[in-house]
């Protein structure tokens, strides 16, 4: 069997203090990749790097603090990781709103974190990927990107609109050795949702039981009838960054569960 070997490429991982984004920076810590860790300050990196380093011995890790969604912010990640061979645009934020009470505010929030963040990385650490002929840039989307979720349209609209530029991205970087491609989450079980969980279903029930009829009353389309793991997502994410997804690119990956109802996105 093949191993997934990424000894020798640096990855920036936003957003990676917690969730998705810290089993995904321990996932490509444990393909031999060097690791940049993200948050907004140095103090949530630093306990995030104490963390990976316990689950990883021996990781090679690099504390890049700075809040991306900012030209400040961005500058000060550059400066602490300069290229970059695998890009994970992990960072995202939502909330649930009735629809006609999102204000202009909260629709160009959304877009500035979930999209243009993005988007500003992409452009930042892109073109020396495409000089040396090899690089991954890797969007986390979301199942809320195909599935809009009527409770949060203004989180649905951020995450459709990182399909988009992942699509773009891909062609940008076309016949140049560099793959751009979007991951879809399905519902994970992170930081908080075990509370949320409870809150609709018994609280006496064991956790995965109480999961599993969580998933049957409130979110019946999903095939896997369960949460998502993050390290599920991970994995997906460490592949796509390898070698052996040479030939993905300008795709949106599924790591729903089955709970998109579509054979395509």
């Amino acid at each position: 069997m093949t191993q997934i070997d990424l000894t020798a490429r640096t990855a920036l991982v936003t957003g990676s203090t917690q969730g998705i984004g810290a089993a995904i920076a321990a996932g490509l810590a444990r393909a031999g990749a060097r690791v940049a860790v993200n948050g907004r300050t140095a103090s949530s990196v630093d306990a995030a790097l104490d963390r990976l380093r316990a689950d990883v011995p021996g990781a090679d890790l690099v504390a890049a603090p700075g809040d991306v969604t900012t030209e400040d912010g961005l500058a000060a990640v550059r400066d602490a990781v300069p290229h970059v061979d695998v890009l994970v645009n992990n960072l995202g934020i939502f909330e649930a709103r009735p629809a006609l009470e999102i204000t202009d505010d909260e629709w160009r929030r959304f877009f500035e974190v979930n999209v243009l963040a993005a988007v500003r990385l992409t452009r930042a650490y892109l073109p020396a990927m495409t000089a040396q002929g090899w690089g991954r840039v890797l969007n986390v989307a979301s199942d809320s990107a195909v599935v809009i979720p009527a409770e949060m349209i203004h989180y649905g609209m951020s995450k459709t609109a990182l399909l988009a530029v992942s699509r773009g991205f891909a062609k940008e970087a076309a016949g140049t050795g560099v793959t751009v491609n979007s991951v879809i989450a399905g519902p994970t079980h992170t930081g908080g949702v075990e509370d949320f969980v409870y809150s609709l279903v018994d609280r006496d029930l064991p956790w995965d039981e109480a999961q599993r009829e969580f998933m049957r009353r409130h979110r019946p389309q999903s095939l896997l009838q369960r949460l998502i793991e993050p390290e599920e997502i991970a994995h997906m994410v460490v592949y796509l960054a390898s070698p052996l997804a040479s030939a993905t690119t300008g795709g949106a990956v599924r790591v729903d569960g089955g709970y998109v109802d579509a054979i395509l996105p």
